[in-house]
């Protein structure tokens, strides 16, 4: 069986790595955007998680070959109208790091109460080759922010989002318990069935 090229196009390494780890199995040769040379970045200023999935999967996979991954994902709270949304990376401010993020989210919310600190995480997928878009798939996730962080996997949010089913914060999950649950492993889950018929893949 031969290999089919992957790219995985996001810059986020904690992404990329959860990405793979689901992937791991079928018969794809993987490359990170951080891989290539002469890298031009693209800029995200789309409104929706799915545009910018879109967006990034079209500029990074137009000299590429082989399939591409665009993936865009992010945090939603209700009592935030949705916020911080598309700019979860960069939501302090342009050179944001996941600490300064959850800094903010947990000072804008700290008089708001338990029953009002629901959120969702979404994911957003655009799998293309040689600019023909194969599939779009979004997967969610719901939970409660929490007041304090708690745990130490993950990355971004992970520490302040509490998912009830397994009365822990995503950072308190082991990274396989998370992907069997989180937004990501839910839209992974459905592009892995694709893969698998798209690619008349057996025994995967």
């Amino acid at each position: 069986m031969i290999d089919i090229k992957l790219l995985i196009a996001t810059t986020n390494q904690g992404k990329a790595k959860e990405i793979s780890a689901y992937l791991e199995g079928l018969p794809l040769s993987v490359t990170f955007l951080l891989e290539l040379n002469s890298l031009d970045i693209y800029e995200e200023d789309s409104l929706s998680f799915l545009e910018n999935a879109r967006g990034k999967n079209l500029f990074y996979g137009r000299k590429w070959e082989g399939l591409t991954l665009g993936e865009d994902s992010g945090l939603a709270i209700d009592c935030l109208q949705g916020a911080p949304g598309v700019r979860s990376a960069r939501f302090s401010d342009p050179g944001a790091t996941d600490e300064k993020n959850i800094a903010k989210v947990l000072k804008l919310m700290e008089d708001v109460p338990e029953e009002e600190r629901k959120a969702r995480f979404v994911s957003c997928l655009v799998l293309s080759q040689k600019g023909k878009i194969l599939a779009e798939i979004t997967g969610e996730a719901r939970g409660v922010i929490t007041s304090t962080k708690k745990g130490r996997f993950g990355f971004g949010y992970d520490p302040i989002f509490y998912y009830p089913p397994l009365d822990r914060t995503f950072a308190e999950l082991s990274p396989e318990e998370k992907n069997a649950v989180s937004h990501r492993g839910q839209a992974l889950k459905q592009l892995k069935t694709f893969l698998q018929t798209h690619c008349n893949w057996t025994n995967t």
